[in-house]
């Protein structure tokens, strides 16, 4: 990806074609975890990349648009992690909350390109939803006029996700 190289390609993360995760390039257009983003976080989230690549920054999505049991799949996992579903929480939302599972959230891979998001993300309307999870991000129409709303601690405080 730095010189222009191609994005890696997706890697399945089941039998079922589209559990797909990254990483992959915010312009991968064979990618559902990054086509089947919602379409005001999709093209804010090309522009961002596109201005970070001319600081220098390379933009990789680790995660975007995931499936219902895709997302039941890392609850499980985090269940198993941390040991409850209460701890798992501050870190896995439910597959019918989720807002990967609907389009609405990215998560951004290398801590490089999450932290130049978190400082120039408000410009594209792109913000860091949870404080723990520096590399969630969220498109919020209303941020470049009016910044990012402060993120939550965890998703446990998030009213969407009780």
């Amino acid at each position: 990806m730095p010189g222009g190289d191609p994005a890696p390609p997706a890697v399945a993360t089941s039998a079922e074609p589209e559990i797909v995760d990254g990483p992959a390039s915010p312009f991968d257009d064979g990618n559902p975890t990054v086509t089947k983003l919602d379409a005001g976080l999709l093209g804010a989230l090309r522009e961002a990349a596109t201005a970070a690549r001319r600081d220098g920054i390379e933009m990789v999505v680790n995660s975007g648009w995931r499936t219902p049991e895709r997302q039941e799949q890392l609850l499980v996992e985090a269940i198993s992690t941390y040991g409850s579903r209460e701890a798992a929480a501050k870190w896995v939302a439910p597959a019918d909350k989720s807002s990967h599972v609907h389009g609405e959230a990215v998560d951004i891979g290398d801590l490089e390109a999450a932290i130049w998001l978190g400082q120039n993300g408000a410009e594209f309307g792109l913000c860091q939803t949870y404080a723990n999870e520096q590399w969630h991000f969220e498109y919020r129409e209303s941020a470049p006029r009016e910044g990012c709303p402060e993120a939550y601690p965890d998703p446990t405080y998030d009213p969407r996700l009780q």
